[in-house]
């Protein structure tokens, strides 16, 4: 029990009563004033005041230890915990003397008294906790320097047989850590109704669901999920007057998948590469290109751009005569000519026309002479072995 009190100072962290507080109030005539302010406060008669903070840096707290603390008949309960280098440590290892916030030095005549309430674990506690998670690395912060560092002794010997990382920073300092974890994905809706072979590939979206991860097909992400899925219909019209076979030509040439499509699919002539780029024959002088935007076929369309430019930077262009004009025979073979002179210049490049309707053509040197009705090229070809 504490002797009659003149005054004291309660320092809180919390509203919470003791018994020790209780039997001193019994010489006490209880008053309750509620202030924020020195200003305010009437010292008058013996009382209990509870004030903040309960380090004494500073506040109401700072300033009722100024008036109090050099008379004996005054005390100072403190509650919880206090930081290393504050005045509330100072004076519970009760110095004789303080130093007062004006530089001031004033004897410390007020008793102290230390009353912890502090809601930390202890050491028995905290191990226990330890034990039951066995984590890979153990990290100590928020507490003075000593305890914690005899706590650290204490954890490394407690978990010397396994190899757990036990660190106690200093403010600022960086930790590393490293977690070797396996991730494991389950496989739902459309996917999870076929069982996969040995070594086969699952395609889908990974989608990462707090700690659990799932593959599931694009048309399910909506059921599963709260995302969903969005197609980018792209289409683009080149300026392109070149043979559109010889565009076709050329792409058989680089893709495995190039395909006619139906006139009556496509409305005019057209084809299909990799399955999932359309190229369209638009009028004499465009075509145009149409996917669905995936990474794949973006780069199969800018390749298919590319070439198109190409060709009708390269090659002479040719003119699609106009049906009228094509009626007579004459006129169907000038268009034949132009037609093969172009795909042959877009596959050999140096072809010329001579006389009686013959095309030149150098290949590595060797020069072959085709007739355009008779297409003799044995020799050609027997070049390009």
């Amino acid at each position: 029990m504490l002797p009659p009190l003149q005054k004291g100072a309660w320092l809180f962290t919390r509203h919470t009563s003791t018994p020790l507080m209780r039997e001193s109030a019994t010489n006490l005539q209880i008053r309750i004033h509620l202030t924020s302010s020195i200003e305010n406060f009437k010292d008058v008669g013996p009382s209990v005041v509870m004030a903040s903070p309960s380090a004494l840096q500073s506040g109401l707290s700072r300033q009722l230890f100024k008036m109090w603390c050099s008379d004996k008949k005054n005390a100072c309960v403190i509650l919880g915990y206090v930081v290393e280098g504050t005045l509330a440590k100072t004076i519970i290892n009760e110095p004789k003397e303080v130093t007062l916030m004006n530089g001031l030095t004033v004897p410390l005549n007020m008793q102290v008294h230390y009353i912890s309430f502090s809601a930390h674990a202890d050491f028995a506690q905290t191990s226990t906790f330890l034990k039951e998670l066995m984590p890979p690395n153990i990290i100590l912060v928020h507490g003075e320097a000593n305890e914690m560092g005899r706590l650290k002794q204490k954890l490394i010997t407690q978990f010397a047989d396994r190899n757990t990382k036990i660190i106690s920073p200093k403010n600022c300092q960086s930790v590393e850590m490293y977690f070797n974890s396996e991730k494991m994905a389950k496989t739902i809706g459309r996917l999870a109704e076929k069982t996969p072979e040995v070594g086969e590939t699952v395609r889908g979206l990974l989608v990462k669901k707090a700690f659990t991860y799932q593959i599931m097909a694009p048309d399910d992400l909506h059921v599963f999920s709260q995302l969903s899925t969005a197609n980018i219909s792209q289409r683009i019209t080149i300026a392109y007057s070149g043979a559109f076979g010889v565009l076709k030509h050329r792409l058989k040439q680089m893709f495995e998948s190039v395909e006619s499509l139906p006139d009556e699919e496509s409305e005019g002539p057209a084809f299909c590469v990799h399955e999932r780029l359309t190229v369209k024959y638009e009028s004499e002088k465009h075509i145009s290109l149409h996917w669905r935007s995936d990474p794949i076929i973006d780069m199969v369309s800018d390749y298919v751009l590319a070439l198109v430019l190409n060709i009708s930077s390269e090659i002479p262009k040719v003119v699609v005569e106009s049906e009228e004009a094509t009626k007579t025979e004459e006129g169907n073979n000038k268009k034949a000519e132009k037609v093969i002179h172009a795909l042959l210049v877009s596959l050999f490049g140096d072809v010329k026309f001579v006389e009686n309707g013959k095309l030149v053509i150098s290949v590595d040197g060797n020069v072959e002479r085709v007739g355009m009705l008779r297409a003799k090229t044995k020799a050609l070809r027997k070049g390009c072995e």
